[in-house]
């Protein structure tokens, strides 16, 4: 009976209740949307950085190297040498030193040529098949594995550079020889392999280009006077090939753990000052990311909170004006036997109810959101939202519910005081 009266009065004048509804859906949508992508991006934020204190790469910006190296969401500053590289993992205040290679993609997914320590970064565990042991053989993290559909020896082609649709290596074929367990960290959706693979591979696109450059001069009639140049120059060509293997090879990065604290203090300012190569602290640049995103992330949060309060604001007006029109109403309902408290509690349960509908639709719009946003994420990033609620959510739907009863509670006190005999005379 209670639920069917609080029904009827919502519908008397149904466009201040969707006035009043609206704006809450919207304020609990855009707050609800910003918490849960804050706390998940925040929370991957902390486990990609898996224990690394630095990361060593070219110069350039230290935020696009963190990004690019350990959450394969940017292009690399550059390559380093390897020769130096080697040379800061053989220090001593070092304890493990991984490195990266990569430059090549499949179906949008990266491949990185790599060692097998750097699965144990994040806890990486094998799902079937076993780990690489020779160039070419890959692992796949799970999504990978999920969204391209390869299998335990199935055979692929990289592409060159990030793109989908980048330039096929098709006279190298990769070997898939495992599958990763899912760990919800950046190894999801990686390609493993070992770093000679994408060495082997660009080292003979250089070389392909330099034996190409050297027969051009070879098929044109040489006259007498340059036959000897020609000659010499084709030899010079062939001994640099054959002693690629001598030469420096490079690497794109370098991840670091260090031994003892006090390395942090030193070897990154000893690297970007001594070298040609740039040390970047991780905690550092996430958290200098982190504020900045803040910043933004807090003004959309002090927007929605002044659209709830509008909201309430609706809410009160609504049912006062509601209290006004009905007030005869309530002192007959009160002459017919109905207690103070009933009418109280018939008001106060129209904020309720408003402010608990506002939460819902909110709830809902909100993982509507979450899928649009999946969509760009997934496809820009290969990073999906989970749409589970998060315990800031907790906060939030009582923070609606206390926003409804305020509006409704001084129209409610104003019903239990309702003066009986006045209101009837008056008519």
């Amino acid at each position: 009976m209670i639920f069917k009266i609080i029904y009827r009065n919502l519908l008397h004048k149904p466009l201040n209740a969707l006035l009043s509804l609206f704006l809450l859906m919207l304020s609990v949508a855009i707050i609800s949307l910003l918490l849960v992508a804050g706390t998940q991006i925040n929370s991957k934020l902390d486990k990609d950085l898996a224990d690394v204190d630095m990361v060593v790469g070219a110069k350039g910006s230290p935020l696009q190297l963190v990004l690019s190296a350990l959450y394969h969401i940017d292009a690399p500053t550059g390559n380093i040498s390897k020769k130096e590289a080697d040379k800061i993992a053989a220090n001593p205040l070092v304890e493990t030193a991984i490195p990266l290679s990569y430059g090549d993609s499949y179906k949008g997914y990266r491949i990185v040529g790599t060692i097998p320590a750097y699965k144990d970064l994040y806890g990486g565990k094998l799902a079937k098949g076993s780990f690489f042991a020779k160039p070419f053989e890959v692992v796949l993290g799970a999504q990978v594995a999920q969204r391209t559909g390869l299998k335990i020896g199935d055979l692929f082609h990289g592409n060159h550079g990030e793109e989908e649709k980048g330039e096929e290596h098709e006279e190298f074929d990769y070997k898939v020889v495992g599958l990763l367990e899912k760990s919800g960290m950046v190894i999801d959706q990686l390609i493993l392999t070992p770093t000679e693979s994408v060495w082997d591979i660009h080292e003979e696109e250089e070389e392909t280009s330099s034996i190409a450059g050297t027969m051009m001069p070879m098929v044109r009639k040489a006259k007498p006077s340059d036959d000897h140049t020609d000659l010499d120059h084709l030899d010079h060509n062939i001994t640099t090939i054959e002693t690629k293997e001598a030469q420096d090879r490079q690497i794109t990065a370098l991840l670091l753990k260090f031994k003892s604290p006090m390395a942090i203090m030193t070897l990154p300012r000893i690297i970007n000052a001594e070298t040609n190569m740039q040390a970047a602290v991780p905690t550092l640049e996430i958290n200098r990311l982190v504020n900045m995103l803040g910043i933004g992330i807090t003004a959309l949060q002090s927007i929605a909170f002044a659209i709830m309060l509008i909201a309430g604001l609706s809410v009160f007006i609504a049912l006062y004006n509601r209290l006004k029109e009905r007030k005869y109403e309530h002192a007959l309902m009160r002459s017919m036997g109905s207690s103070r408290s009933l009418i109280f509690w018939l008001l106060l349960s129209e904020g309720i109810l408003l402010s608990f509908l506002g939460f819902t639709l909110g709830f809902a719009l909100c993982r509507g959101g979450l899928v649009l946003l999946n969509g760009v994420s997934g496809k820009d990033f290969h990073f999906y939202f989970d749409y589970a609620p998060v315990a800031e959510e907790g906060w939030l739907f009582a923070i609606t519910l206390i926003i409804g009863i305020l509006a409704a509670v001084i129209p409610a006190v104003k019903a239990y005081r309702l003066n009986i005999a006045q209101t009837l005379s008056d008519g």
